[in-house]
């Protein structure tokens, strides 16, 4: 797997107060921001925070709150390793690039997503 970047993704509820916090108290620079999601600089990686539109209505507690994410070149070129070791995964394609999520042997949501059109966000974000 050609892994170009790495990051992390904070599911919420409370969108702005959390970009607010993470931007004021921890002084992250935002990379590029859209409209339920901000990626933020986050040392070599980055960290993005999205709104939780899957537990909006319910806020469940025990709902995840982040998931590792790796960025590749090819999504479906990386599927074919999560396939070797019988990984059973989502692949979706949106405006923004193609997702693969699955979960790792605890439960921690994992994703691999196309680092191209992440990559041109952020360049056009300057």
């Amino acid at each position: 797997m050609d892994i170009q970047r790495t990051g992390i993704i904070l599911y919420t509820i409370n969108y702005k107060e959390t970009v607010k916090f993470y931007t004021e108290v921890f002084q992250l620079q935002t990379l590029y921001a859209k409209e339920t999601l901000t990626c933020l600089k986050f040392s070599d990686s980055y960290l993005m925070i999205e709104i939780d539109d899957e537990n909006m209505d319910n806020k469940l507690e025990g709902r995840p709150k982040f998931c590792m994410r790796f960025n590749v070149e090819n999504v479906k070129e990386a599927c074919k390793s999560l396939d070797k070791y019988n990984i059973p995964y989502t692949y979706n394609e949106f405006d923004w690039g193609q997702l693969a999520k699955f979960e790792d042997p605890d439960g921690n949501k994992v994703g691999i997503r196309s680092a191209k059109e992440h990559e041109q966000d952020r360049l056009n974000q300057d």
